[in-house]
């Protein structure tokens, strides 16, 4: 695998040592950069729906793309969380660690996670930028009384019964981004749409 691997052995020194990410061609001829594509927005926004048609468009043209789902993360990742913000603050730069990782190593890294806070978001660019790995943030910016509607998951609905608290959006913060490098209002538009317009960002950076 190309790319900045977790840790590597110098031959000479015997130091541990961490090289930068790389580029590569695809099969297709497709940039092989990778970057991370981090999807924030309220619970049943469309997010996972929207990276997850992004990412099939991306496979087919050749490159190399993982989603990273919230809820298997929560699973096997960060099982031992809670939802404070503390918490939440910890989950998201654990997510974005790992994000980074494939990022530097040719992947795309599709990340449809809620990331209530802005300065958790921002702890992830900043990484990124540090590794000097491609990162973009994306809103999808789908009202809450929508989602509430949608309530993929009956959250909203368990909320308002009051079987759980700490709903983000409802009675729990989320910071939505001010400057994101798109806005998604998936509420308008189809999800092919939606995958589009990203795709369109993606080849704008010259990543797709």
């Amino acid at each position: 695998m190309t790319g900045r691997q977790v840790e590597g052995r110098s031959s000479v020194t015997g130091t541990t040592e961490r090289t930068g990410p790389t580029e590569t061609t695809g099969p297709t001829g497709t940039t092989g950069q990778g970057a991370t594509v981090w999807l924030t927005g309220l619970p049943s926004a469309g997010k996972t729906t929207i990276a997850n048609a992004l990412a099939d468009r991306l496979r087919a043209d050749g490159h190399r793309v993982e989603v990273l789902d919230g809820d298997e993360i929560r699973e096997f990742l960060s099982a031992g969380l809670g939802f404070s913000r503390e918490d939440r603050h910890t989950n998201v730069r654990r997510i974005g660690f790992v994000a980074e990782l494939l990022a530097s190593n040719g992947v795309k890294a599709l990340v449809p996670v809620i990331a209530p806070y802005a300065d958790s978001r921002e702890a992830v660019r900043e990484h990124h930028r540090s590794e000097g790995t491609g990162y973009l943030e994306v809103h999808v910016a789908t009202p809450v009384e929508v989602c509430s509607v949608r309530d993929v998951k009956g959250l909203y609905a368990k909320q308002a019964a009051g079987e759980i608290s700490g709903l983000t959006g409802v009675d729990d913060p989320y910071e939505a981004p001010d400057s994101p490098d798109l806005r998604i209002e998936s509420h308008t538009q189809s999800v092919p749409e939606s995958a589009a317009a990203l795709h369109a960002l993606l080849t704008e950076r010259g990543l797709a």
